[in-house]
């Protein structure tokens, strides 16, 4: 009797090319989150406490500068409002390296198509590609949105930036992982579409600029009906979820017609 073949090893060496070719990237992200986090800590912790007590705060410029160390670089609220900025367009760009680095690099090499002949479906691959990818940019994203918030609900007082700016707005609940996954998902409809790097790094980040400027517009519509920042919010969220699940769809579907 024959012994039954061993099970191919090829899936096992794909996913830790998988993982190789991540591992970059989450070190990048990590670090990002590391200092974002840290930043905003650090604000909410040591710069907003010390800017209230401040004796100087209320006086000439001058004395303020002398007694507080003030600058326009170190200043909380303009160091917050730049934390929240960054933070709105992070999603622009995800798109651009999902784009290029994730997915359209490998379609112009042709190591997908290797991919596919030894080991993978591409549906299997471009399937493994983005949950590897959305875990720790959904992950993170959470983290992010959830210290934003602390700090800006804590410190709101002092923090003059109002919550329908988009620096406020965006990051301080699900919208900002949201985005980050729409990101992810028009990158890897830009990869596929049009199989080269450098243009579907471009058509990603510009496409996903576009939208997440176009945002203030979506939730301007409904403020009037709506009242309050989470029904508004979850309103938007819903939307860009919509959005981001359109283009993975539509990312598989151009997939499968090119690899019949």
């Amino acid at each position: 009797m024959t012994a039954l073949p061993a099970a191919p090893a090829a899936p096992a060496a794909a996913h830790r090319s998988l993982r190789r070719l991540h591992r970059p990237a989450l070190l990048v992200w990590a670090g990002f989150l590391l200092v974002m986090v840290g930043w905003l800590l650090w604000l909410h912790l040591s710069k907003v406490p010390t800017e209230r007590t401040c004796p100087g705060l209320h006086f000439d410029s001058e004395k303020y500068a002398a007694d507080c160390g003030y600058s326009a670089f170190t200043d909380a609220n303009n160091v917050f409002n730049f934390l929240g900025e960054a933070l709105t367009y992070a999603c622009v760009a995800v798109a651009a390296w999902a784009g290029a680095a994730l997915v359209g690099r490998e379609l112009e090499s042709g190591t997908a198509k290797l991919a596919w002949t030894q080991s993978l479906s591409p549906a299997r691959w471009l399937a493994g590609k983005l949950v590897a990818a959305a875990l720790p940019l959904a992950a993170g994203g959470g983290l992010l949105a959830l210290v934003f918030d602390l700090v800006w609900s804590s410190d709101k007082d002092w923090l003059v930036s109002n919550w329908t700016y988009d620096r406020v707005f965006i990051p301080r609940g699900p919208l900002l992982p949201a985005l980050l996954l729409l990101g992810l998902a028009v990158g890897a409809l830009a990869g596929i579409a049009l199989q080269r790097t450098l243009p579907a790094l471009g058509a990603a980040a510009a496409v996903t600029l576009v939208t997440r400027l176009y945002l203030r517009e979506a939730w301007q519509q409904p403020r009037g009906p709506l009242h309050g920042f989470w029904t508004v919010h979850l309103l938007v969220t819903a939307m860009v979820l919509a959005l981001a699940a359109a283009a993975t769809v539509g990312a598989f579907c151009i997939l499968r017609r090119r690899t019949r």
